[in-house]
């Protein structure tokens, strides 16, 4: 640990999938925002180290381009760094005006590493003084229902997170679930049965079939 970094907050338990995602209010690019407000939506809420560094770039350059993917699936997309409102402002305008491209979400400003501390999103191993790249998937419920975490030197795959999003919908409006490498179009899993009964009657119910307990289907 640094010498003079405040440690407060990093002996918390980190946020787990099925918990309801921590209510914070805090300052943006595009104005204040509480977590709650968002109730009956998707969010993706990420963390990224540092504006003005090459791989955050490329990164908020990708989000961008998903937004409108994610928008027609409604999902906000809310993202978090430890720097100030204004070099938020002046990134994003550096963004649009070298790489020609409109940053549409807004950036929350965590100066004081409130939002970091309480979703764990400082791994002081990695930094002490920046977040890492870390992802959470909240529900409408607001609750946790994935988290990605990457290091610094890794930037996120777009692709990967559309995906998780297609895959928790898909699950919550089908009650099922989805397999490795799985995509929109492919076929789901149906939920094995939990007696010796359903067991046997599982291969008889025209779902394509592994054994009993691997059974898909299309939707």
């Amino acid at each position: 640990m640094k010498e003079g970094v405040p440690t407060e907050g990093w002996g918390r338990s980190l946020p787990q999938i099925g918990q309801e995602a921590p209510d914070f209010e805090a300052k943006s690019n595009r104005g204040d925002i509480r977590l709650s407000d968002f109730r009956g939506r998707w969010v993706i809420l990420f963390s990224h180290p540092a504006d003005f560094t090459p791989v955050c770039t490329t990164e908020f350059i990708a989000f961008a381009e998903i937004y409108g993917e994610l928008k027609k699936r409604d999902v906000e997309l809310i993202g978090l760094s430890i720097d100030s409102i204004y070099s938020h402002i002046a990134w994003v305008r550096n963004i649009e005006e070298k790489m020609k491209v409109k940053i549409p979400f807004p950036i929350i400003a965590d100066l004081d590493m409130k939002v970091s501390r309480m979703y764990g999103m400082i791994h002081p191993e990695e930094s002490s003084t920046a977040s890492v790249r870390s992802v959470f998937f909240i529900d409408p419920e607001g609750k946790i229902r994935a988290i990605i975490y990457y290091p610094m030197s890794t930037g996120r795959n777009m692709s990967e997170i559309l995906r998780v999003i297609d895959s928790l919908q898909t699950v919550d409006k089908h009650n099922v679930a989805t397999p490795a490498n799985w995509k929109p179009g492919d076929p789901v899993i149906v939920p094995p049965p939990i007696t010796q009964e359903g067991a046997e009657k599982r291969l008889r119910e025209g779902y394509e079939c592994k054994d009993w307990y691997l059974c898909k289907k299309k939707l």
